[in-house]
């Protein structure tokens, strides 16, 4: 017997706080039942389980990818807007279903997990995990060290302290920016934007660089490569 939400998110669904969601939201059956109650425990093999009407089947192969987002494509599954959408950058024989793990806005670029695993998206979420995200943020202007400082210790955003940071400058460009690098372990929207802004340095360009110790290097923008166990490891290291 298991946890309903983690069958869910072994189905390549969604992630395990997702299937809460969806849950509480009633928009799950058990042997044609609606089940809102979050700590149900179920039999895979034998119940028969529907999300939003459709049956669920459980993959048995996990994957994971790291794509290169570019700018311009939004990180969701389906945009009413018509715009594009990170699955359209996916090898066009792939026939998994697979997922966004966190998101990457609509102007940012860079690293972006996408996979079937919603265990495995679950973890790397959670914040007690502590997951780093690398950025290159090119901002306006250059940073004084005492703005770095503060944005290293910790910065009210929306009302709320942001953990610490690590924070260097790479790099000034000749058209009066400055590419710094910044690691965090939060995902609140917009966070690295919200950050530099509240310090006086708009970001006019962001780009996810690295999950942990798993590196984007010079993966070619709008590409993507599947991860094994060695590469799922370095995000966590």
């Amino acid at each position: 017997m298991e946890r309903l939400q983690k069958i869910i998110a072994q189905a390549g669904i969604c992630s395990r706080r997702r299937a809460e969601q969806l849950i509480v939201a009633g928009r799950v059956t058990v042997d044609g039942q609606i089940v809102t109650e979050l700590g149900s425990k179920i039999d895979p093999a034998q119940a028969v389980i529907t999300v939003d009407g459709k049956l669920l089947r459980r993959e048995e192969k996990k994957i994971c990818l790291l794509l290169n987002k570019p700018r311009g494509y939004v990180t969701t599954l389906s945009d009413p807007q018509g715009r594009p959408i990170v699955t359209d950058l996916l090898p066009p024989d792939m026939k998994v279903r697979l997922f966004p793990v966190g998101r990457l806005d609509l102007d940012s670029e860079g690293a972006l997990l996408m996979t079937n695993d919603g265990e495995l998206a679950n973890k790397i979420l959670h914040p007690k995990f502590e997951v780093n995200k690398t950025y290159e943020a090119t901002v306006r202007d250059l940073p004084k060290e005492s703005e770095l400082r503060r944005l290293a210790q910790g910065i009210i955003v929306d009302g709320q302290k942001t953990w610490p940071a690590q924070v260097r400058v790479l790099r000034q460009e000749q058209d009066r920016t400055t590419v710094v690098e910044i690691v965090i372990h939060e995902g609140k929207k917009r966070q690295v934007r919200k950050m530099f802004q509240a310090v006086g340095h708009p970001v006019l360009r962001l780009k996810r660089t690295a999950y942990g110790g798993l590196r984007l290097g010079e993966q070619g923008l709008g590409s993507c490569r599947f991860l094994g166990e060695n590469d799922l490891a370095k995000i966590f290291s």
